[in-house]
């Protein structure tokens, strides 16, 4: 299991670099960018401390996000976006994450009011 997150992370390291690389075809750039966005975000659209639902996002959606955008990566492009990857010097954070995921309980927040008013 820590071999699965540790190769994770770096796959999530490569979506990274990929969303600013400009040999990656914008849906791929896209869809990179917003996984790793939401995978590099200091808090989680479902925190963790909610039991079962906390994890729904750290076994699933990241997981298939990096799918989904490894898939939308030119093949010829991979290796050399781990390469790059490989280089970064500290974990990045996203604030585009936190901006998406705090926009996103904003407006769940809101649907709700409105449902029960």
């Amino acid at each position: 299991m820590k071999d699965w997150a540790r190769r994770l992370k770096r796959e999530a390291l490569l979506l990274w670099v990929a969303a600013r690389h400009p040999g990656v075809p914008l849906l791929a750039k896209t869809v990179a960018g917003l996984v790793a966005a939401y995978a590099f975000s200091p808090i989680d659209l479902i925190p963790d401390f909610i039991p079962v639902l906390g994890l729904v996002d750290d076994l699933l959606i990241v997981p298939l996000g990096v799918w989904l955008a490894l898939k939308l990566v030119p093949r010829g492009l991979r290796s050399q976006l781990r390469a790059e990857a490989a280089q970064l010097a500290e974990r990045p954070v996203s604030r585009t994450g936190l901006a998406l995921v705090i926009v996103a309980w904003i407006a769940l927040a809101a649907l709700g009011w409105r449902l029960l008013a």
